[in-house]
């Protein structure tokens, strides 16, 4: 089921942490939680209705060695774009995860 071959891209997953600045200010900011190999499964531009029209989403699968903690709340960057995480699907016992992402403007 898992081909480690294939795995042939690099992606880092991102978790939402926040920081303080100096100033005292309280940010919000994506902080790497690990830099991974990944198989992009599929890769489209799929069009979908909304209530104000047509509009085009770039929809991705990476499938990566399974890591626990992983959340819908974190994020994935591959080549400098980054993807919501929409579903995640475990593969095998603990074998593998499938992330559904979704690319964020």
């Amino acid at each position: 089921m898992l081909n480690i071959g294939n795995m042939d891209r690099r992606i880092t997953i991102e978790r939402e942490t926040e920081t303080v600045s100096p100033s005292g200010d309280a940010r919000k900011v994506w902080a790497p939680v690990a830099t991974v190999w990944a198989e992009v499964l599929q890769q489209t531009a799929s069009e979908f209705f909304t209530g104000y029209g047509e509009a085009e989403t770039g929809t991705v699968i990476f499938r990566v060695r399974y890591r626990p903690g992983i959340t819908s709340a974190d994020r994935v960057t591959y080549d400098g774009q980054p993807y919501g995480i929409k579903e995640i699907k475990e593969l095998g016992r603990r074998d593998a995860l499938e992330l559904r992402g979704e690319a964020l403007k």
